[in-house]
C-alpha cells in the first residue's frame, strides 16, 4: 500500500519545517539547490494496525533480549565448566562459553535490531534541512534545541507506545546483570576445592616419567622422583586442573639427617614427599642440591630444606611446601595414608 492508494484526508499533516529553499543557478552559483525530494510516507505512518505490527515486532525483539539475558544468568549459574558439548561443523566445545556467547550475543543483537526496527518504522523519517550555525550556541539556538528535543520525543511516540517503551525499559535493566555475574568467581564459591587434592588414604604413589606405582626400592638415596595419585591420567579432561594440586616430589634421605621430628613420622624409611608446587606463585619446583637437601623453584629462587619440614630458608615464598604423610601397603608399593593437612600452592585469602 502507497500514500497514493489512500484519501488525502487520511494522510498525517506534513511538519511545518523549513526543507531548504531551492535556488536556482547563476554566476555567483553554479550549482543549484535542488532541494529535498518529496517526502513519501510508510506503511505504518498512514496505517495504524500497520504501526501496531511493528510495536509488536519490537516488543517481541525486546523480550527475546530479556528471556537472553536470564538465560545467560541460569546457564552461569547451572552448566558446569568443565562440560563440553560438540556443534557441527565446529567440534567440541565448552558448553558453558558456547552458552555464554549465544545468549549474550541474542540479548545485545535484539537489543540492537528492536532499536532500529522501531526507528525505521515508528520513529518519524521527514527529512528537514537546517541551515549551519556557529559553533557557540545562541539563546535561540538553545531554544530551538530543546524544541527540537521535545519534538523528537513526541515523535518517537515512547509515551504513546507504552508496550515498546516498558519492554525496552526492561530489556536494558536485565542486560547489565550479565557483568555483574560475572563476577560471582570473586566470592567464596570454590568452595573448598582449593584446600583438597586428588591425594587420599590407600592411593598409590604413581611415577610420572614410567606410569607405574613406587616401590621404596625404586627411590634412591639423594635421587629426586616426580608422582602423582593412581587414576590420574593424562588424557583425563582435569588433569592439568589436579596434576596443578596433587604432584609430588620424592626424595629419599638418611632418616639421621632428618631434622623435623613430624617429617620423620610421616616419611617412610627415609622417603619423604613433599608438594612440589611452590608456594610463591605457584610454579613447579625441580632443582634439588643433594648435599645440601635443598630444593630450589627456578621463578623466583625460594629455596626450601627438605630435610628440616621443607621450611623457607631463602626468597619470597611466605611458607613451607606441605608434606604427604605416606607408608607401604601389602603388596610393597608406596600410598598415601591421606590429603594433605593444608592447602598446596601460594596462600589465598580464604585460607584462615
Amino acid at each position: 500500500m502507497s500514500s497514493q492508494d489512500i484519501p488525502e484526508e487520511n494522510l498525517p499533516a506534513e511538519q511545518e519545517t523549513a526543507h531548504g529553499a531551492v535556488s536556482v543557478a547563476d554566476e555567483k552559483n553554479p550549482f543549484a539547490d535542488p532541494g529535498l525530494p518529496p517526502h513519501e510516507h510508510r506503511i505504518q505512518d498512514i496505517d495504524e494496525r500497520a504501526a501496531k505490527r511493528s510495536e509488536r515486532v519490537v516488543a517481541f525483539l525486546f523480550t527475546v533480549s530479556m528471556l537472553a539475558t536470564v538465560a545467560f544468568i541460569a546457564s552461569y549459574v547451572t552448566i558446569p565448566h568443565d562440560k563440553s558439548i560438540f556443534v557441527f561443523p565446529i567440534g567440541h566445545l565448552s558448553a558453558l562459553n558456547f552458552a555464554l556467547g549465544l545468549t549474550l550475543g541474542v540479548a545485545l543483537f535484539c537489543i540492537g535490531a528492536g532499536a532500529v526496527h522501531w526507528a525505521r518504522t515508528l520513529m518519524s523519517d521527514v527529512e528537514v534541512a537546517d541551515e549551519r550555525h556557529a559553533i557557540e550556541a545562541s539563546p535561540e539556538v538553545r531554544a530551538k534545541v530543546h524544541a527540537d528535543f521535545k519534538q523528537g520525543a513526541k515523535e518517537s511516540a515512547i509515551g504513546r507506545r507504552k508496550l515498546v517503551r516498558n519492554t525496552m525499559f526492561g530489556a536494558l535493566t536485565l542486560v547489565p546483570l550479565s557483568g555483574v555475574m560475572l563476577l560471582r568467581d570473586l566470592g567464596p564459591l570454590p568452595g573448598t576445592s582449593l584446600r583438597h587434592t586428588m591425594w587420599s588414604k590407600g592411593k598409590l604413589l604413581v611415577n610420572m616419567n614410567t606410569d607405574e606405582p613406587l616401590r621404596p626400592e625404586d627411590v634412591a638415596v639423594g635421587s629426586l622422583t616426580f608422582a602423582k595419585p593412581e587414576g590420574l591420567e593424562e588424557k583425563d579432561e582435569e588433569f592439568q586442573t589436579e596434576i596443578a594440586k596433587a604432584a609430588l616430589m620424592i626424595v629419599r634421605l638418611q632418616p639421621d639427617n632428618i631434622k623435623d621430628k613430624r617429617e620423620l613420622e610421616w616419611s617412610h624409611e627415609g622417603i619423604v614427599a613433599y608438594s612440589k608446587i611452590c608456594t610463591h606463585v605457584g610454579c613447579p619446583i625441580s632443582l634439588y642440591e643433594q648435599q645440601t637437601h635443598h630444593v630450589l623453584c627456578p621463578c623466583h629462587q625460594s629455596t626450601f630444606d627438605l630435610s628440616d619440614g621443607a621450611r623457607v630458608i631463602f626468597g619470597p615464598a611466605g611458607h613451607a611446601l606441605p608434606q604427604l604423610r605416606i607408608g607401604v601397603n601389602d603388596e610393597g608399593y608406596l600410598e598415601a595414608l591421606g590429603d594433605f593437612e593444608e592447602p598446596v600452592g601460594p596462600a589465598f585469602w580464604e585460607r584462615g
